[in-house]
């Protein structure tokens, strides 16, 4: 039996998750997105399959986006990265044989972690309207199909549920229960509406639990040690840059549009620059250029 293929950034994950504390991870959009969270110092980012939408399409996380769009966005964000990634996989891209394809792909990608959810296909972004849940059974299936591609290509699973809206807390508890037992390394119960729901899940379902502090969305909005408290392992901030962004993009509009300067809306030009990696660049292109004098 072949040895599986190893992932670095995936034993970088389960060694973060093994230090026993909450890792804040802001998620993002594109390669400039994640080089701007890496180089805040924090230890995770997660592609937002929301941002993701947004930022090559112009267009809503509402499967429109193909696996091949998602996993090419994938590699341009990990490319300035020295930190791990975790990727939104939606659904698996159809039936188990897609799933393994595409977990398998994004391992090859050389992501630490990727999720994969129980919606019906086209998926919705979770805090908006029209989404609903696949049965249990098919639930299972592809959480399955995802294990068993893990087997030759490491990679972390992030098993997602969306069930509580459409079929109450209890079923949402069912799967994730579920997708523990079968392997899934990540749990996700999506869309709590109560500080207690939230409670419930992690006190009820062993295993490392991930929280989506979406701004104005169902989930309450928790400071990080609370959670930690609560039992989650992973606090997701998975619009927080996008939504910044482009409030910061709107009110320069505004400023232009009106003929007004936009200064007070953007970076010193020297910061701009640095954090892009211009001179970094340069300071590669000199000492080259000097050790070929």
């Amino acid at each position: 039996m072949p040895e599986t293929v190893a992932n670095p950034m995936a034993d970088r994950l389960r060694a973060l998750i093994a230090r026993g504390e909450l890792i804040k991870m802001p998620c993002c959009f594109d390669a400039l997105s994640a080089k701007l969270i890496e180089q805040a110092g924090f230890d995770l980012t997660f592609l937002s399959g929301f941002g993701a939408s947004a930022s090559r399409l112009g267009a809503p996380d509402t499967g429109l986006m193909s696996y091949g769009e998602v996993l090419d966005q994938a590699r341009n964000a990990m490319r300035p990265l020295t930190i791990p990634m975790m990727v939104d996989g939606d659904t698996g891209h159809d039936n188990p044989m897609n799933v393994m394809r595409t977990v398998t792909g994004f391992a090859r990608a050389g992501c630490a972690a990727v999720m994969i959810e129980d919606q019906v296909a086209p998926k919705r972004c979770g805090h908006t309207m029209g989404k609903s849940v696949v049965c249990r059974s098919e639930a299972i299936d592809r959480i399955h199909a995802a294990v068993e591609a893990r087997a030759d290509h490491d990679i972390m699973i992030l098993a997602r549920t969306d069930a509580r809206r459409e079929h109450g807390l209890d079923e949402a508890l069912a799967r994730a229960e579920a997708f523990a037992k079968i392997g899934a390394d990540i749990l996700f119960v999506e869309e709590p509406y109560t500080i207690e729901e939230m409670a419930t899940i992690c006190s009820s379902v062993d295993g490392v639990h991930m929280a989506n502090m979406l701004e104005g969305g169902q989930t309450p909005i928790l400071p990080p040690e609370t959670l930690a408290e609560l039992g989650y392992s992973i606090a997701a901030y998975p619009l927080t840059l996008l939504s910044a962004a482009m409030k910061a993009m709107n009110a320069a509009l505004v400023d232009l549009a009106a003929g007004r300067s936009a200064q007070e809306h953007l970076l010193d030009f020297a910061d701009l620059r640095a954090q892009i990696g211009f001179e970094e660049y340069h300071r590669k292109a000199t000492a080259m250029n000097d050790r070929a004098r």
